[in-house]
């Protein structure tokens, strides 16, 4: 079942469109990333699906709900976290969980969401003092505390150092066990490639591409790269026999074969045949960021 649908959204500032007629349909229980550069028109869209901003055309129900018009009906239903969440220095985590738990009809039993996000021992620290993977953390439990069907959390971790980027990925990965829908805005390919079920590639205000990272890779191309360094001389031509190698390179000592299909497996088929050893062994398949290129002729930056 479809709990978001958004049809030809369109919104304009000044003379400039940020959202140029985009479509996308969410369903029950997935992560679905919106991924494009700074200045795609994600968070944009993401703020008319939440009611924050009025779209000057098209049609969105999350919920079967208007975000404008049912706009009540939707805070309580729908969890946000924003690009500039913020809250004030002097605020402890405990006042804010226990402020965001007044909202919603009977409160919230603040308490074992602050454990599952891993903010227990947190609890009488000020905001200021919190580091940037805590207060993402923060950021997800208060999106959250209302029990939201639906989830959106925009450019979550733009900002933080590498491991605490992947412990978010984890927590999302938990938010989406909850039985929550979550829809993820980010610039991050790697992030959408290793979360999402399904992404809406956004470029300049449109939808270039709605379908799974695997798939979307597939449109691109099949075929993968095989580098690495040969323990003894190998002729490129007895490579370029096997029938999944299309082409060979070299880049000093390296050797990089391109191919499908089981194309490693013929590769190292061959390099023990020859008690060749292949040092510095990597496989590289087409990546979002391919993909990316492929379908708008610019790199995603």
């Amino acid at each position: 079942m479809d709990v978001i649908d958004v049809q030809d959204l369109r919104k304009r500032y000044g003379d400039r469109t940020v959202v140029d007629g985009v479509s996308f349909r969410v369903a029950q229980g997935e992560i679905f990333g919106i991924l494009g550069p700074n200045g795609a028109g994600k968070t944009t869209t993401v703020e008319c699906l939440s009611g924050l901003r009025t779209p000057d055309s098209g049609q969105v129900r999350v919920l079967g709900l208007d975000p404008r018009r049912d706009r009540a009906r939707i805070r309580e239903q729908v969890g946000v976290q924003l690009q500039e969440s913020q809250l004030v220095d002097k605020i402890k985590v405990r006042e804010a969980l226990d402020l965001y738990a007044s909202f919603y009809p009977g409160g919230s039993d603040w308490a074992a969401l602050a454990a599952d996000l891993g903010l227990t021992d947190q609890l009488d620290t000020k905001f200021a003092k919190l580091s940037g993977g805590q207060r993402q953390r923060l950021s997800i439990a208060l999106a959250l505390i209302g029990q939201p069907r639906v989830a959106i959390l925009d450019e979550l971790t733009t900002g933080l150092d590498p491991q605490a980027r992947r412990d978010t990925w984890e927590l999302i990965e938990r938010v989406r066990d909850r039985g929550v829908t979550v829809v993820l805005v980010t610039h991050f390919m790697e992030e959408a490639e290793r979360l999402c079920d399904r992404i809406a590639l956004i470029d300049a205000g449109r939808v270039v591409a709605v379908d799974s990272p695997g798939a979307l890779v597939r449109q691109v191309s099949a075929e993968q790269r095989i580098r690495f360094r040969p323990s003894a001389p190998l002729d490129d031509a007895a490579l370029l026999d096997l029938a999944e190698v299309t082409r060979v390179q070299r880049h000093g000592g390296q050797v990089v074969v391109t191919g499908t299909g089981n194309v490693l497996h013929a590769v190292t088929a061959l390099l023990a045949r020859h008690h060749i050893i292949a040092h510095e062994l990597r496989v590289e398949q087409t990546s979002l960021d391919d993909v990316f290129i492929a379908l708008t002729g610019r790199s995603d930056s």
